[in-house]
């Protein structure tokens, strides 16, 4: 099968990139999943099997609980931990991988930072409308995740016989986790055949779902059935339905990064819904709401998310941000699925 993806100008082009450069910092955006760790990981992995020995991951703060088994975390550096040392990393380098973000905004408060760096800027990436304004752009909206998109790369650079085990179960996690367990854009039959080469590398799919889908304190499954069964709204006549979670009900059950990963898509299994909207207030900062979109069933969700959220994203599964109090957001979120009331009945 041909998961090739750039042409000849593109893939010399990247090859070049990659040579010239021996300060490489790796980034993604900001609430990074599993597939921007997972990406970010692996293409660290890839750069150090080419022999690139100053390769750095930093991300604006922090990743699930869930994701922290996966090879190279360890060695992640934290904008909102240590902002002078990605300062001093970013201001070294000679070459910086922007990773499954289209604009630059999307890494929040590190925008500055990468904004101001004088390195090339490479960008791959699978979502809309992405920012052309680096050196190479490798946009791919059609592929499930930047992670099979990263497979795809290092396979036509001839890298797949020399990757590691570890590099392998980073691309699966990212894969795995950016389509729900392959039950959402993950159609296409390449996503297969990548998986059956990841499987070649002896990695255990079932310990990796178990390891991010069966890894919840209790508090955490207390929290959701808490939000199934006293927070959501549900528009029965527009198939639609939305929550709203306070940081007082985060303090009550105890929240960690993580605990509501995939509550969102919980609605989802009512019969005939083609929206659900989550809203969740920051844990650090006033008036900032966090909203995730999904969507099925013939309505896409991401024109909502960029007319109503400041957000973006896939057609059926999008997110974004409000700067409001959790109130003004659920009046938000209604107004939305109003707005699209013709596409909802």
């Amino acid at each position: 099968m041909n998961i090739n993806l750039l042409d000849e100008q593109q893939l010399e082009k990247l090859r070049s990139l990659i040579a010239e450069s021996e300060h490489i910092v790796i980034c993604a955006h900001k609430s990074p999943d599993g597939d921007a760790v997972g990406s970010s990981l692996a293409w660290k992995a890839y750069l150090q099997q080419l022999g690139k020995t100053d390769v750095k991951v930093c991300l604006p703060d922090a990743f699930p609980d869930f994701l922290q088994w996966m090879p190279g975390t360890q060695e992640i550096v934290r904008y909102d931990k240590r902002p002078a040392l990605v300062q001093q990393i970013f201001d070294n380098a000679d070459l910086v991988c922007c990773l499954d973000f289209n604009q630059i905004t999307r890494v929040d408060d590190m925008c500055t930072v990468l904004e101001s760096c004088k390195a090339k800027r490479l960008l791959i990436d699978h979502h809309l409308e992405p920012d052309t304004n680096n050196e190479l752009t490798l946009s791919f909206p059609k592929l499930s995740s930047t992670s099979e998109l990263l497979f795809s790369l290092i396979w036509q650079m001839g890298g797949y016989e020399d990757m590691t085990k570890a590099c392998a179960q980073c691309i699966y996690c990212g894969m795995m986790t950016d389509t729900g367990g392959f039950t959402y854009n993950s159609t296409r039959p390449e996503i297969y055949f990548i998986v059956s080469q990841l499987l070649s590398k002896r990695i255990d799919k079932d310990n990796i779902y178990n390891r991010v889908y069966h890894n919840y304190s209790s508090n955490a499954i207390k929290f959701r059935g808490h939000i199934i069964c006293n927070k959501l709204n549900i528009v029965e006549e527009l198939h639609a339905a939305y929550f709203a979670v306070t940081k007082e009900e985060m303090r009550q059950f105890k929240f960690i990064k993580g605990d509501l990963e995939g509550v969102v898509n919980i609605p989802q299994q009512i019969k005939g819904l083609k929206l659900s909207i989550s809203l969740r207030e920051d844990t650090e900062k006033p008036n900032l709401v966090l909203v995730s979109l999904r969507s099925g069933n013939g309505f896409h969700c991401q024109p909502m998310a960029v007319q109503f959220f400041n957000g973006g994203g896939h057609a059926d599964a999008s997110g974004g941000k409000l700067h409001c109090s959790i109130q003004e957001a659920e009046q938000i979120a209604l107004n939305a699925i109003l707005a699209f009331k013709d596409q909802l009945k």
